[in-house]
């Protein structure tokens, strides 16, 4: 089990405005939870040990938020934004080497163990890559297609009803083949994909995407049901 985990907090935020005009997405709050609040507590909840956070937008609340929470680090991108691929190898020293859990810091979820379901279905062995995947009907919140095809030993190809949770393991060594400073993950995944390592599991609760300010009254429905 990764005793790290990355919970991406830097985004500009642009679907959710005009809320994220004076305050940063992942201080949204849901259910009168922040957002951010909300990932931790997955995070908590499978007792890893070390927890980085990034911030961009407005980073200075994000780390005013975070200043009295033990264990939690702060990887700033104040300076330059560096999306999701960037963002994770710039926070390589705090993560620790190995293999990380990454968690997108806007969705909410009514089942704390997701990142335990990860760790469950991990084989090192095999696997660079184990994205948590909802089937499109249960992606509650989420406007946009399918993310990906699941074959019947859990590998991963581009296209296909299965729709990415924002919840992973990953091995970052990839990273280092990558010459962009600011750049998606879906680099690094299409890249082990080609090497038949980029692997999915499947959520067995329930999930809300938090994209957009309609998407809070959908997560808060959902969290009312079913928590």
């Amino acid at each position: 089990m990764p005793s790290a985990v990355m919970v991406f907090a830097a985004g500009r935020g642009t679907r959710m405005a005009p809320l994220t005009d004076k305050r940063p997405k992942p201080l949204i709050e849901v259910s009168g939870k922040p957002l951010l609040d909300h990932a931790l507590a997955l995070a908590e909840a499978a007792e890893i040990p070390r927890k980085v956070v990034n911030i961009h937008h407005l980073g200075d609340q994000i780390a005013a938020h975070l200043a009295d929470r033990p264990g939690i680090r702060i990887s700033d991108e104040r300076a330059a934004l560096l999306e999701t691929g960037g963002g994770l190898r710039k926070a390589l020293p705090l993560l620790g080497e190995g293999p990380v859990f990454t968690l997108n810091s806007d969705a909410v979820w009514t089942d704390h163990s997701a990142l335990r379901q990860l760790s469950a279905a991990w084989r090192p062995q095999d696997m660079a890559a184990l994205l948590l995947l909802l089937p499109r009907a249960r992606a509650l919140g989420y406007t946009g297609p399918g993310n990906f095809a699941l074959g019947p030993e859990g590998r991963l190809s581009r296209g296909g009803p299965w729709v990415y949770s924002g919840a992973q393991i990953i091995d970052p060594a990839g990273l280092s083949d990558i010459k962009q400073k600011a750049f998606s993950l879906n680099l690094l995944w299409d890249k082990y994909a080609v090497e038949g390592r980029l692997y999915g599991a499947v959520f067995s609760g329930h999930w809300a995407d938090v994209g957009t300010p309609m998407g809070i009254e959908t997560a808060e429905i959902l969290l009312k049901t079913h928590t």
